[in-house]
């Protein structure tokens, strides 16, 4: 664990909150991949626990430990801390739907902006002075159009995004408080596809809340037909307008934010995307081709909280990592379809992962 305000080595043990979940997963097997000892705590609430055995057969490696807990429970979080020494946390653990936020906007607030401070709290108690936060374009809102930098306002529309801007100001005023503290927050521009391997992919309990999910879902059929949330939208085909980036080049970007955490004090804030919108009805275009099939969608009333565009100008991050996205939105249908393909229920079925959860 860090106990001073320097960094002389990079981070070898790493927690991972959320660590089964669809991002989580996949920035799992890029650690591991790459070297670090991956610590996972998951409440099991929008994954599963058979995931962390295709982790590992993926990386050729253990994960360290894993733990069931809700993130808000302190004893058990601090317990982790007291068996494991840390050097660095990645944040995932979250809800994450924009139209369930706009359903359930306590629950929201109380697990993303309240489970973010019972881990900084055990992150104090044990002197752990690092950590990459999972944050979201949605924080954006309706900051404007065209591509946006780390400089636009903030506007989130909705609980979800207003809940990760919640947890921003926290971060960033722990920061100012406590020099020592190093906070990499990244915001992504909807992470989507899958692992090549078709091992790991978006699974969400349920109906699926994202695009790319319920689009597979529909080429699987396990959909009769995808619900397009407008058609209206002051974009090319009417059609709301998203950056969307490949799950893989998500996670690279949070295993090199690792090696960065000495270039400056307090937070930094960092987009992460491509720097090209895809709309709606362009997804479902390059899925039919993926998979070989149209799919069939209807265009139904706007759904609340949603924006027309966020795209992302992410410039920023790759000045100063030199991290940049390389995989386009063909393959992330490619990689998202052979997912479904090879699990057309999802993760359901597949054998409960033995050793370390408790």
């Amino acid at each position: 664990m860090d106990t001073g305000s320097s960094y002389p080595r990079p981070p070898s043990t790493v927690l991972v909150t959320g660590g089964a979940g669809f991002i989580g997963s996949h920035a799992c097997v890029e650690l591991l991949d790459h070297g670090y000892e991956v610590i996972v705590v998951d409440d099991y609430s929008n994954s599963a626990p058979q995931v962390l055995s295709r982790v590992e057969r993926i990386a050729g490696r253990f994960v360290g430990a894993v733990y069931e807990l809700d993130i808000r429970d302190r004893r058990a979080l601090s317990a982790v801390f007291d068996r494991h020494s840390v050097d660095a946390v990645v944040h995932f653990a979250a809800h994450k739907a924009v139209g369930e936020s706009t359903r359930m906007p306590v629950r929201y607030y109380d697990t993303n902006v309240g489970g973010t401070t019972a881990l900084l709290s055990a992150m104090q108690e044990h002197h752990v002075q690092r950590l990459v936060f999972s944050s979201s374009c949605s924080v954006y809102g309706s900051a404007g159009t065209g591509l946006l930098d780390e400089s636009a306002p903030a506007a989130p529309t909705n609980p979800y995004a207003s809940s990760k801007w919640m947890c921003e100001r926290i971060l960033d005023d722990v920061c100012r408080h406590r020099p020592q503290f190093s906070v990499l927050c990244l915001r992504y521009f909807n992470p989507t596809g899958a692992h090549p391997s078709g091992l790991l992919g978006e699974d969400p309990s349920g109906e699926p809340d994202n695009l790319m999910p319920y689009v597979a879902q529909v080429a699987v059929g396990r959909r009769e037909r995808l619900r397009v949330f407008g058609g209206d939208y002051p974009t090319a085909d009417g059609t709301a307008v998203r950056d969307y980036l490949h799950v893989m080049d998500t996670v690279e970007a949070h295993r090199v934010a690792l090696d960065h955490f000495g270039d400056a004090p307090g937070m930094r804030i960092f987009n992460l995307g491509t720097g090209s919108g895809s709309s709606v009805l362009d997804v479902v275009t390059a899925f039919g081709r993926a998979c070989g099939r149209a799919i069939p969608y209807e265009i139904v009333a706007r759904r609340p909280g949603d924006v027309p565009a966020l795209v992302a100008d992410a410039s920023a991050v790759a000045r100063a990592w030199g991290w940049r996205p390389t995989r386009d939105l063909a393959a992330m249908c490619r990689d998202a379809w052979h997912f479904q393909q090879l699990n057309p229920h999802g993760y359901a079925g597949s054998a409960r992962r033995p050793g370390t959860k408790e």
